[in-house]
């Protein structure tokens, strides 16, 4: 077996907490960078041989005298992205909030693919997978000696490609800056099983580091599972207080504040210990001192029945617009009848939406199909007091694929719902697409190498051109394709297994126009499974921030 196919090692289980080995000076090195640049100023006062001015020998106020704000270029630093070990089950029944997991059935696959672009003139950052805590487990490339200067015309990019499976702990991707810009890369991690509790599809794009996430979906009712999972990549330790927020209101829950996630581990909360028997539950993860990455396992068991798991993901932050793609609604009558038994009322497609403020947000709701906007049936408006979480159905909407569009005039958060399986003796499956930003230039999405893969691209209004190009294991990038749509407008690209006589391991995205948002929708042929993965931001740029300097 190959360096790229090195199993993820380490035993991540445990009633607290989750490590992966031994930490030391120099297998912590890989994740350095997480803060990308320290910034200094040095005032010099000199005096010339001139004259000097009455007005500047008058004394100035104690509080002191401010300089000319300047601009200062911040240093390009080491991309990451942080993925989420395989989702397990979870043991008995937890009276306090770190969860401990037991293993899943024989039949569960995991898989981790991620990609890393070039720069324009073809050149790899050096980049690898490694564990939480710096261990290498994978090399995706390694460090250019030189960074050739990126010549005039139409750039040539190329790609680092790993493939890794089974994956049995958390891992990190991470790849080096090139010419002092972010390099831009992508993850993705995969599980699925057929059978078992935790039956279905979970996917999940490996997320940057941050102290600021919302996740929306949560549901600790009878028979839902849901476990909140904060990583820590950093050198160092992290302080995660955790605002929980039900359909009454904000949740006042003392284990949620000043949860410690040590360097290189991940630290387990099941979310029923913290704020049980609530089915629409939003949670907003804010840490201090190292950043974090935060994702929920969401898993339901109707009686005997699996009914589902998937990975819950950050979305946008609160705003007074949520847009939200990938939305695959399936025959409305079959899902009426469904909702209609005992225990599956929430195996229907709806919005969740969150207000954090203390103002009642009015929030219009449209939807956005393959043939333009769609009515939803009980006429798209929902009033969310502040401080709660509501959700509105989205059944009797016509099968097909949307984007959904929510506006309000008070800052709010929004995820979609929705769901695969029509008979209630059979398993069934769902998914959430989170409120995802407006796409921009070179956006990288990572995808599995198996199953059914689609993009998902959606233009509320206007007119907007999408081009996306494939990125095949062999690191070439394909030639792009382009996408024209008219807004109101819903548009589903089912994806090749191959391009060019190689597998495709993910694609470059780009959109132009008015705005476009999109998603990556996966399936399994002749199964319910369904799992949904907004497209992430784009890699930044050189940054620059304004500097105010005094005495």
């Amino acid at each position: 077996m190959s360096e790229d196919q090195k199993n993820v090692s380490g035993d991540t289980r445990g009633s607290t907490s989750r490590s992966s080995a031994t930490r030391g000076s120099t297998s912590r090195s890989s994740n350095k960078g997480i803060i990308t640049g320290v910034l200094s100023a040095v005032v010099i006062l000199a005096a010339g041989g001139g004259a000097v001015a009455a007005t500047s020998m008058v004394p100035e106020p104690s509080g002191g005298t401010t300089m000319d704000i300047r601009q200062a270029d911040v240093p390009a630093g080491r991309a990451l992205g942080v993925c989420p070990e395989p989702a397990r089950l979870v043991n008995g029944t937890v009276v306090g909030t770190d969860a401990d997991f037991s293993p899943v059935s024989t039949t569960a696959a995991s898989a981790l693919n991620a990609v890393v672009l070039s720069n324009p003139a073809g050149t790899v950052p050096g980049s690898n997978v490694t564990s939480l805590d710096g261990e290498t487990v994978a090399e995706i490339a390694k460090a250019p000696a030189t960074t050739p200067t990126p010549t005039v015309g139409p750039p040539v990019l190329a790609a680092g490609v790993a493939s890794i499976s089974p994956v049995n702990s958390p891992a990190v991707v991470g790849a080096e800056a090139l010419g002092n810009e972010q390099a831009s890369l992508a993850a993705n991690l995969s599980y699925s099983a057929s059978d078992g509790d935790l039956r279905g599809l979970a996917s999940t794009q490996c997320q940057a580091p941050g102290n600021d996430a919302w996740l929306l979906g949560a549901n600790t009712a009878v028979g839902r599972t849901a476990v909140l999972n904060v990583s820590n990549a950093s050198e160092t330790p992290a302080t995660v207080n955790l605002d929980l927020y039900g359909h009454e209101g904000q949740i006042q829950a003392p284990g949620a504040r000043g949860l410690l996630v040590a360097p290189g581990t991940t630290r387990s909360v099941n979310l029923a210990g913290l704020a049980p028997g609530e089915s629409q539950l939003a949670v907003h993860v804010r840490s201090t001192g190292g950043p974090v990455a935060s994702t929920i396992q969401q898993s339901v068991l109707r009686g005997i029945a699996p009914g589902g798991v998937e990975y819950l993901s950050p979305g946008t932050g609160p705003s007074n617009l949520q847009v939200m793609s990938g939305v695959d609604i399936q025959d409305p009558a079959a899902i009426k009848a469904l909702a209609g038994k005992s225990g599956f009322a929430d195996a229907v497609p709806a919005l969740q939406i969150a207000v954090p403020g203390s103002t009642d947000a009015v929030v219009q709701v449209s939807l956005y199909g393959a043939n333009g906007v769609r009515k939803i049936p009980n006429g798209g408006v929902v009033t969310v007091k502040g401080g709660t979480v509501a959700t509105l159905n989205l059944d009797g909407v016509p099968a097909g694929s949307y984007t959904v569009s929510a506006s309000s005039d008070v800052s709010f958060l929004a995820s979609t719902r929705l769901t695969r399986g029509a008979k209630a003796e059979e398993p069934t499956d769902f998914a959430w697409s989170p409120s995802s930003a407006r796409l921009g230039s070179q956006h990288l999405v990572a995808v599995p190498r198996d199953g059914q893969r689609s993009l998902s691209f959606g233009v509320p209004e206007g007119r907007g051109t999408v081009t996306y190009a494939p990125v095949t294991a062999d690191g070439k990038v394909g030639k792009a394709v382009d996408v024209d749509m008219s807004g109101g407008t819903t548009s589903l690209i089912e994806l090749p297994d191959k391009s060019g006589g190689s597998a495709v391991a993910g694609y470059v995205v780009s959109a132009s126009g008015d705005p476009v948002y999109g998603a990556l929708v996966l399936g399994r042929q002749g199964r319910t499974d369904v799992s949904v993965v907004a497209i992430q931001d784009a890699a930044a740029g050189l940054e620059k921030v304004h500097v105010s300097v005094g005495y």
